[in-house]
């Protein structure tokens, strides 16, 4: 019996350790996509506990707790941080194949010197541990980012963000570049409660009226050329699915500015906005050589009652089905027959688009850009181990893996860089376990290219970092 989590951690053959131990476990991590806080990097916060760093904001665990019966007290509430760590250590003792039992034991292996086994039992003792290992070493963000061996972070930023922390974090000269990200959605959803007052404030902030669909597109593009002149290089879009529905300049202007009268649109107009928009953005991303990241599969904010409490991420989102693989390709082409397709990642919070998204995106390469269009790495609900064998080993049989450009945080924990690592593990393995049975050759060369591509030269080289 292997004991819990060795070295060889996930690696099942002499090759996996080989791989990983050689050329994974030293790559440096660019994190092209996350939520962390540019002011809490720039600021250095100060943390009073283990418990702030581990649940302050973290719905993966918010979720998890509920599903033990943890009271909100807690989890989100006032309770005190010592028994919201000691109820999260119970709950984390039940949680047997989460991907959050692995992640957690790999924080407190890595940044907290713990190689034990989190329990009820021993959960005091823990959190004094970790608690004066904090203070011991003055553990904060920017510490913690180094120690992880991060050299990019790209935060998610709207249009209408000065990007004030970004400039002062630039300005003191930290030496990882933490750089923005351009995520337009609020500028997107015209359906929603508030988009009036957001467009008032996009118009603000790009100090250019905005009463037309024209107006609008002045506005954003001003926003695009600010975030590429503070180092912007990749834009998200967090989408219910990608849609397609045709739209001339001139229904798009009537409809926005129906929907700025205050008026309701019906859902074909909201259709035929958002593709206006968002073909519009695209062609602009390709002007830039930035990388558009479409993410979509997600119903939101599905308990109302937690979402009046608490507000979005509260963990109460969920798997949608129903993306359409025919306004994806129609929305890729609309881009692509004009030479104007940026750039593109793609990940459904779905697994089973996974072979739609794996078909597509062969559609779409070209000899301009390797791997122009990605899957993008196992997304959220997926970021387990099957999750991301599954995404991974779809990828190889339509496409070629060796340009995938890997793994993304995606989180609001500055602890979460040990993902990194259990990606690469699963990585390593995946791929020794091939040139074990005789799948691939065991070629160290091409092997080297591979790993290493994957874990870290392919996102420099795909970004432009």
């Amino acid at each position: 019996m292997k004991r819990f989590m060795d070295e060889d951690f996930l690696l099942s053959t002499e090759t996996a350790k080989k791989l990983y131990n050689d050329y994974a476990k030293d790559q440096p991590i660019i994190d092209y996509h996350c939520h962390l806080s540019p002011r809490e990097i720039y600021e250095d916060k100060e943390f009073k506990s283990v418990t702030e760093i581990w649940l302050s904001g973290d719905h993966y665990k918010w979720r998890l707790m509920r599903a033990n019966g943890i009271k909100e007290k807690y989890i989100t509430g006032d309770g005190d941080d010592r028994e919201k760590f000691k109820k999260w250590a119970e709950t984390l003792e039940l949680s047997i194949g989460n991907p959050l039992y692995h992640w957690s034991h790999l924080e407190l292996k890595r940044y907290f010197g713990f190689d034990g086994i989190l329990c009820a039992e021993n959960a005091d003792e823990v959190y004094d541990l970790c608690n004066k290992r904090i203070r011991e070493t003055g553990m904060s963000p920017k510490s913690l980012i180094r120690s992880s061996n991060v050299e990019v972070i790209c935060t998610t930023d709207d249009p209408a963000d000065t990007l004030m922390w970004h400039k002062k974090i630039r300005e003191e000269g930290f030496e990882v570049h933490v750089l923005p990200s351009f995520r337009p959605d609020k500028a997107i959803n015209i359906e929603n409660d508030g988009f009036t007052e957001y467009i008032d404030r996009l118009s603000e902030i790009s100090a250019l009226p905005i009463a037309n669909f024209d107006d609008l597109k002045k506005a954003l593009k001003k926003r695009i050329d600010f975030f590429d002149e503070n180092g912007c290089r990749v834009s998200d879009h967090g989408l219910p699915a990608v849609i397609f529905e045709k739209c001339m300049e001139n229904e798009a202007d009537d409809i926005f500015k129906k929907r700025l009268s205050g008026d309701k649109i019906t859902d074909l107009e909201k259709r035929k906005y958002q593709t206006a928009i968002l073909v519009f953005l695209g062609r602009e991303y390709h002007k830039k050589n930035w990388a558009m990241q479409l993410h979509f599969g997600v119903q939101r904010d599905l308990n109302k009652k937690i979402f009046k409490a608490l507000g979005a991420d509260a963990g109460i989102d969920a798997i949608l089905n129903g993306a359409s693989a025919y306004d994806l390709g129609r929305f890729l082409n609309a881009l692509a027959e004009t030479d104007e397709l940026p750039k593109t990642i793609i990940y459904s919070l779905n697994p089973g688009d996974n072979a739609f998204i794996d078909s597509c995106i062969g559609c779409f390469q070209d000899g301009v850009q390797i791997g122009k269009v990605q899957h993008g790495a196992a997304w959220w609900f997926n970021d387990h181990k099957a999750g991301m064998l599954e995404q991974m080993t779809g990828l190889a049989n339509m496409g070629v893996l060796g340009n995938f450009v890997g793994m993304l945080t995606d989180s609001r924990s500055f602890l979460s860089y040990t993902r990194h690592e259990y990606f690469r593990r699963i990585l390593c393995d995946m791929i020794g376990d091939m040139v074990e049975k005789g799948e691939y050759p065991a070629e160290e060369k091409s092997l080297k290219k591979i790993v290493e591509g994957i874990c870290y030269n392919n996102a420099k080289r795909y970004f432009g970092f």
